[in-house]
Parts: C-alpha cells; sequence; structure tokens
C-alpha cells in the first residue's frame, strides 16, 4: 500500500525563496557537520554542538544563498544561451 504523497501548493512568486531556504538549510547542515568533525570530531556533546552551529550558519547562509541565486540567475545565466 503506497502513502499518500504530500502537496504543498503556493505562488510562483514564492520558488526563489522557498528554493534558497531548502538549499541553505541542507547546505549549513553539511558544512556545520563537516567543520565541527574537522575541528573537534566526535564527542559527546555533538549533537548539542550541531544545533547551535547549525541555527548560525542558516542565519547567514539563507539570506547569502537568496541574494547569490538572484546575481547568477539575472546576471550570468541570462547572457548564456541554452538550448
Amino acid at each position: 500500500m503506497a502513502l499518500p504523497t504530500l502537496r504543498i501548493r503556493t505562488r510562483r512568486k514564492y520558488y526563489r525563496l522557498i528554493f534558497t531556504g531548502l538549499m541553505a538549510l541542507m547546505m549549513s547542515l553539511i558544512i556545520s557537520t563537516a567543520l565541527i568533525l574537522v575541528k573537534t570530531g566526535y564527542s559527546d556533546h555533538f549533537f548539542a554542538d550541531l544545533l547551535g552551529s547549525w541555527g548560525l550558519a542558516f542565519i547567514f547562509a539563507w539570506p547569502s544563498a537568496y541574494v547569490c541565486a538572484y546575481l547568477v540567475q539575472e546576471h550570468i545565466l541570462s547572457r548564456i544561451e541554452f538550448y
């Protein structure tokens, strides 16, 4: 028996905001995890450190991802002719 698929409907104008938010969420988790493991290694308080680091990283990651996505889409990809 297959589970029903969750679908969310929203306006197209929120696409970039949602996309960059999800990308920033995943990338900040991956980078925070990697940096903690490289810097201090795995410890008993690893997950507490990760949650604090991830939250702080996400605060910076989302606005910068939004600005970078805008700059790349509007000023770089618009100059490339795709076929």
